[in-house]
């Protein structure tokens, strides 16, 4: 017997993804597409969040953790309830009516947001359900519904978290370069930072281990790789973190 939804509730799940190459910070995106019925017309094509009505029969931790897995094939993934928008206008769009009455959606649905903190290195995208697609957070396409506003605020909340706890490590590869850490605190932060001052810091703090490897497959002169040590973190007796802004 296949679970009922609750047709009012919603949850939607903005994924994180640091792509190293490019420096850049993602979000996963999904298309919607919608034809006309008479004229076989495209009139909605577009990008959203992934997000889905919630089930009766779990809570709304189990509900974002459904929906990412059916995007990305994982689970066990870090992730944040961080908002509930229930606006009476945020479904009311002209092309959100439409796409509204075309999946028999309650135009009246709450929706809890998560955020999920992935390596982009970790998912494979491709002949997945909905045509997944990572966009750079600074040239985000055409979005549905409010999820540009959801996604700026996921992005504040974040910010506001790296500052303090360290989530970052959670967008990066258990293995990395402080270049690559210093490069992803740029893209989530939106700032510059001073390259010796950074160095300086990271290879002072316990937690971040230097391992006796270093880059393969690179053009220029390999660099040292670390990895983060949350036990270590957990122990430590002083909990400054690397960024001071």
């Amino acid at each position: 017997m296949n679970p009922k939804i609750i047709p009012n509730i919603s949850v939607d799940c903005v994924v994180f993804g640091f792509n190293i190459r490019s420096k850049s910070l993602n979000v996963l995106l999904i298309e919607r597409k919608l034809k006309s019925k008479d004229s076989n017309e495209l009139i909605i094509d577009d990008f959203k969040l992934t997000g889905y009505h919630m089930f009766e029969n779990e809570t709304l931790d189990q509900s974002a953790s459904r929906v990412m897995k059916e995007l990305t094939g994982l689970d066990h993934l870090y992730k944040k309830q961080f908002k509930t928008y229930g606006s009476p206008n945020r479904l009311m769009n002209p092309k959100d009516i439409i796409w509204a009455d075309s999946e028999n959606f309650n135009l009246r649905t709450l929706t809890v947001a998560y955020y999920f903190l992935i390596s982009t290195n970790d998912v494979n995208l491709e002949n997945r359900k909905y045509n997944p697609q990572w966009f750079p957070i600074l040239n985000l396409p055409e979005l549905g519904f409010d999820h540009e506003q959801i996604i700026a605020e996921a992005h504040e909340d974040l910010k506001l978290k790296s500052l303090h706890e360290p989530l970052v490590f959670k967008l990066l590869p258990n293995k990395f370069t402080i270049n690559e850490l210093q490069n992803l605190y740029e893209a989530v932060l939106g700032i510059e930072i001073d390259n010796r001052n950074f160095r300086r810091k990271v290879i002072k703090k316990k937690y971040i281990i230097a391992l006796n490897e270093k880059q393969v497959g690179v053009s220029k002169k390999p660099a040292q790789l670390y990895t983060f040590s949350m036990d270590i973190y957990k122990k430590a007796d002083e909990k400054s973190y690397l960024i001071n802004i």
